[in-house]
């Protein structure tokens, strides 16, 4: 299994993506708050076409989006956030970008520079691990939704870049430019998702096994629990067993 679709594997067996849906809410507003700044229609700001997309995926109200909208355009009073970018190693090497949105820039860097030291890991310079991830759009499908034949039918057609066998699923790699053409495609052809997000893909891989991979995955966790974190990426990979005992 691919290292940057294995961590969401996990935290989907472990049932966090359903017992934190109002945490997933909280980030998600804030995101299309910022995106809006950079105007209020989608049509012609991709960015914030990219996050309604994210809520919608999620079944956030309309009404809410809406808000998060006028708050990001001045329309309603909202929070001043900043965007912070991390760049880090975890235990073994292993390389971690963390995104965040904050009202405090003091209290994230102090707690994000703590969540490493205590886990393995050090907050690297920027530039330190970007080089090693690239910008795509990433679908599951789980294979009882759909065969091999008509995906690859619905990626070439729309232009996307790979279909992947991840053992129980199919994991489909865009452009982030053809992510919304080709996850459109798969729902106009009734075809469920498992997963739909575009997000940084690594193009290495780094292998932890025993403690170590413990280890990393409280850091991971640690991060993401964060309320000021958006999103965390990461070339973590450890063997399907180990990630069997984790997710349990």
């Amino acid at each position: 299994m691919s290292g940057h679709s294995k961590w969401a594997t996990i935290k989907h067996k472990k049932g966090a993506l359903d017992a934190k849906r109002g945490k997933i809410f909280t980030r998600l507003l804030k995101e299309i708050a910022v995106a809006a700044k950079g105007g209020g229609n989608p049509d012609s700001n991709a960015r914030l076409r990219t996050a309604i997309t994210a809520a919608k995926a999620e079944n956030m109200p309309q009404d809410n989006i809406k808000r998060a909208i006028q708050r990001g355009t001045g329309e309603l009073e909202g929070v001043n956030y900043e965007e912070i970018t991390f760049e880090g190693y975890g235990p073994g090497g292993v390389a971690i970008i963390v995104e965040t949105l904050t009202d405090n820039r003091n209290r994230t860097v102090s707690e994000i520079r703590h969540m490493f030291s205590k886990n393995g890991g050090n907050l690297g310079s920027t530039g330190s691990v970007l080089h090693m991830f690239s910008k795509k759009g990433v679908i599951a499908v789980e294979k009882s939704a759909a065969s091999e034949e008509k995906l690859m039918d619905i990626v070439l057609e729309h232009g996307g870049e790979d279909l992947n066998d991840e053992g129980d699923s199919w994991e489909i790699l865009t452009d982030p430019a053809s992510y919304e053409g080709v996850l459109n495609a798969i729902k106009a052809a009734g075809i469920a998702t498992a997963m739909n997000q575009v997000t940084m893909v690594a193009s290495n891989y780094t292998k932890l096994e025993g403690p170590a991979a413990g280890q990393m995955v409280r850091l991971l966790e640690g991060l993401e629990d964060f309320d000021d974190t958006q999103n965390v990426y990461s070339n973590f990979d450890m063997d399907a067993e180990q990630m069997e005992q984790v997710a349990g």
